[in-house]
């Protein structure tokens, strides 16, 4: 039975090509599939993407297990090899691809809408994520190029600070193994456990199914009806646990010898879809997120010279993502960089922010938010997320209003209340005198 579900119209506004709508459209395939489609008819261009619960939250204690099933999804079927489906897909000139975070598997292909030359890209694509074989020789070689990159990330402190910050604020938490995995976990994965994990997760129920592009109504439904449909029906997994706050403040030291030493401050945020989301995105663009005029970069490069990059940022994925303070800092100055970084997010919430800044940030962020939306992958990448995250239709349009709507007090206590100093994570990865030396 399909669920269908009234469409909202969104108007915006964008600096280059004037009055812009999202027009979202949503329903459900018989087989299961949530269903959501934009209609733009500015290019012969459609972006289709298929979402799978099937990040590395999934992994089971098989790190790296949900990335290694991505990058061999286009590795060969039961009938055809990775050279034929390639070939299939240049033919009629679409592009696709495979990307795996902690929440999501995803398939994406770009392909042109006229209908002779979309359908094969649809039954190409439906087929490869149906039918993945996953041949031996191929699981072989993704392994070796996946344990060469782990390798590489031996020697690089921001991959190491990186790894060591999710273990420290997810901890037991799904969300800690990491997407790439590690070089025992990569190692100890078989051909069969990426066969089970296919099996489990790629399945109509458990997959959102996002179109963008020069397409109608009917023909949106006759192509989700068919990837959909190709799919064994399967069953959505159990959700994810919540994460929660770690008990107290802490400093995960890595011994790295180099020049300067790599920081990380932050913990957990807040979940996809919470209204808390709207202020802390807003003061994360205050303190670290707004480039060179944010609290952060002015007084660790322009007034002290300690940094050349330091930044913040804020996610939210199914459970709660990401608040984290980052930066390179000579090793001399790591004492007085980390007090410059902890003073500033204690000012900020304990004062908030001022007027000046708060409505620089605010112009920034929905003056340059339509611009995000400007062609149809962008698009579809917020139109992925509010179907998979069950966002409302309005999202985007809600996200620009509510920003402008926020004062100084809103900001300071959406701060307060979600980002705890006293549970604070800090990494370093640095020299072991350097980082031993500081608290």
């Amino acid at each position: 039975m399909r669920r269908l579900i009234p469409a909202i119209l969104l108007t915006f506004f964008s600096g280059v090509g004037g009055a812009m709508e999202a027009d979202i459209q949503e329903w459900e395939t018989e087989s299961g599939s949530r269903v959501l489609f934009v209609e733009r008819h500015e290019l012969p261009i459609v972006d289709i993407r298929l979402a799978f619960d099937a990040g590395s939250a999934r992994d089971d204690g098989q790190s790296g297990l949900a990335r290694m099933t991505s990058n061999l999804l286009l590795e060969g079927t039961t009938d055809r090899n990775a050279g034929e489906i390639a070939r299939e897909f240049e033919r009629y000139g679409a592009r696709v691809s495979t990307d795996s975070g902690r929440d999501t598997g995803q398939v994406s292909v770009r392909a042109l809408s006229e209908a002779e030359r979309l359908d094969p890209v649809i039954d190409n694509m439906a087929d490869v994520i149906a039918h993945a074989d996953f041949p031996g020789d191929a699981v072989d070689r993704v392994r070796q190029q996946m344990l060469l990159g782990l390798q590489q990330a031996e020697s690089s402190a921001s991959s190491l600070a990186e790894k060591a910050f999710a273990r420290a604020i997810y901890g037991d938490h799904p969300y800690a193994s990491p997407p790439g995995g590690t070089l025992e976990s990569v190692e100890a994965i078989d051909r069969q456990a990426v066969v089970d994990f296919h099996q489990r997760y790629y399945t109509a129920s458990n997959a959102t199914i996002a179109i963008v592009g020069d397409l109608d109504r009917v023909r949106a439904e006759a192509i989700a009806e068919r990837l959909s449909a190709a799919l064994p029906e399967g069953e959505a997994p159990a959700p994810l646990p919540e994460v929660e706050l770690p008990d107290a403040r802490q400093t995960v030291r890595v011994p790295f010898e180099a020049e300067q030493t790599h920081v990380i401050i932050g913990q957990p945020s807040v979940r996809q879809g919470s209204d808390a989301y709207y202020p802390l995105y807003l003061g994360n663009h205050i303190l670290g997120g707004g480039g060179l005029t944010s609290i952060l970069a002015e007084r660790m490069r322009e007034e002290r010279g300690l940094s050349y990059s330091s930044s913040s940022r804020i996610t939210s994925g199914a459970r709660r993502g990401r608040f984290q303070m980052a930066t390179q800092v000579r090793n001399d100055a790591l004492g007085e960089a980390l007090g410059v970084m902890r003073d500033s997010l204690d000012e900020l919430r304990d004062e908030g922010p001022s007027a000046e800044r708060l409505d620089a940030s605010k112009r920034n962020i929905t003056g340059s938010f339509p611009l995000q939306l400007d062609s149809n992958r962008d698009l579809l990448g917020y139109v992925t997320s509010i179907g998979f995250h069950d966002l409302p239709h309005d999202y985007l349009q809600r996200f620009v209003d509510r920003i402008d709507s926020l004062d100084g007090d809103d900001v300071r206590s959406a701060l307060q209340a979600h980002i705890d100093p006293a549970r604070s994570v800090t990494v370093l990865v640095g020299p072991e005198a350097t980082i031993n030396g500081v608290e």
